[in-house]
């Protein structure tokens, strides 16, 4: 077999069998199959595609590739929730101690922030002493005593995909749908959980930005996971707007704890309860509608909040900081952004919020940079609101004021206003199964 001739034939849009997908990803992995050809390869399914064996026989290689992780010392049916990136995006923090206060097992692995989407395991390791690092043994004693942990990534976790992603940022074939489905599957395969959701988001915030494609994208992934024998749903949410008011990881962390004691944003709220109840409907507690309402009661109760805690307190965290965020470190310089006139906020372009919360330190430039935890934006003013000039429409914080002339005008230009309100977004817009697309 020949990598030159795998080439070939898809370069003819013919499928390539398991046996040839095997011998191409193990050869890229052990080095006998150079990045040109790779390159190549990478190319020619951006063009042609792939049909649905193929890209789940792809997918399971790429799986298999490194560390598969057996969650089968977890008792009981474990539900992981996977997100396709976004700015102010903090549900994991609120959905997994939900779910796992209604009784279902969340062993969870996160990634950290790059580019303008912000990572779950920063957020974390904000909270003082809080450890992401945790062994197998002692991640699955923290499931099995408190039915949540949330921890880092593993290094030899579906390798092939962190060599593929490298090729693909430098040979533009990173916005390829059957390769964006192949590398998220692949580590979700490899986490081992029973159950996936998977949160596609779309909007200017996201990295899909259309939502048909968005559409697409999420299909693929439940045909792939379904096709692996995992229980697969996917909701496509909106990310045309930060979610909540709060970019920057003390500062989410801060505003999980307000909706975890019962207040928080609205349109945080909102789409945690989707997120928790379609996990709950995976695990098979009830309809959708049962399942809604148990997490409406756990959220409202506090049993939410509680998890929360014990999570905290299980991975080595100082809890004293959730139950009072004041003591959280605070950032030593602020700048007020002001509205440049009077109008309705009828458009963010939530990219470039996430990048000037970069600008601040909240996130990273390159996977080396370090993050100022304080660093971040409060959103006062979001898409449908009505300003007067110089209304102070976000305030941002960080360790250095460095920062601030780029940031402020980049957010001030995120904003659009005009004398008109505009139409009210859904947050939910389409929840996909393996029988079809509901929209709503």
């Amino acid at each position: 077999m020949r990598m030159y001739d795998l080439i070939e034939k898809k370069k003819q849009g013919e499928a390539l069998t398991k046996e040839e997908i095997s011998f191409m990803i193990g050869g890229y992995v052990n080095g006998e199959i150079p990045d040109y050809q790779m390159s190549a390869m990478l190319m020619a399914i951006c063009f042609k595609g792939m049909e649905t064996q193929e890209l789940t026989n792809l997918t399971l290689t790429m799986a298999h590739s490194g560390d598969m992780v057996d969650l089968s010392p977890i008792h009981g049916i474990k539900v992981d929730k996977h997100s396709t990136g976004g700015v102010g995006d903090k549900t994991t923090l609120v959905v997994a101690p939900t779910v796992a206060a209604c009784g279902v097992k969340v062993a969870k692995m996160s990634g950290r922030g790059l580019g303008h989407t912000g990572g779950t395991v920063d957020k974390l390791e904000s909270i003082p002493g809080f450890v992401t690092a945790l062994d197998e043994e002692a991640f699955f004693e923290a499931v099995n005593k408190i039915g949540v942990s949330v921890i880092g990534q593993t290094g030899n976790l579906a390798p092939a995909d962190k060599k593929l992603y490298a090729l693909r940022d430098t040979t533009a074939t990173v916005k390829s749908v059957p390769l964006i489905a192949a590398s998220i599957m692949s580590k979700k395969l490899a986490a081992g959980s029973d159950c996936i959701l998977l949160d596609v988001t779309t909007g200017s915030g996201a990295f899909i930005k259309d939502f048909e494609e968005a559409v697409i994208l999420a299909q693929t992934m439940v045909n792939i996971g379904e096709g692996a024998g995992r229980r697969t749903v996917a909701l496509i949410t909106n990310m045309d707007t930060p979610l909540g008011s709060a970019i920057g990881n003390i500062s989410e962390v801060k505003e999980v704890v307000e909706l975890l004691k019962g207040d928080g944003p609205e349109d945080l709220k909102t789409v945690c309860l989707h997120l928790a109840a379609n996990m709950l409907y995976l695990a098979e507690k009830g309809t959708m509608e049962e399942c809604m309402t148990q997490v409406k009661n756990t959220l409202e109760s506090g049993a939410s909040y509680q998890k929360f805690l014990e999570l905290v307190e299980t991975q080595r965290g100082d809890s004293s900081y959730i139950e009072d965020t004041e003591k959280f470190e605070k950032a030593e310089f602020h700048y007020d952004v002001k509205a440049p006139a009077a109008g309705y906020i009828t458009h963010m372009n939530t990219e470039q919020c996430g990048i000037a919360s970069v600008v601040l330190g909240a996130g990273r430039e390159t996977k080396e940079s370090e993050i100022d935890f304080t660093a971040g934006i409060q959103i006062h003013k979001k898409t449908g609101d009505y300003v007067t000039k110089d209304d102070i429409i976000a305030t941002l914080y960080s360790s250095s004021d460095v920062g601030f002339p780029t940031a402020a005008d980049m957010l001030a230009r995120a904003y659009e206003i005009g004398n008109e309100k505009p139409e009210e977004e859904k947050l939910i817009l389409a929840r996909v199964t393996k029988d079809g697309v509901e929209r709503f």
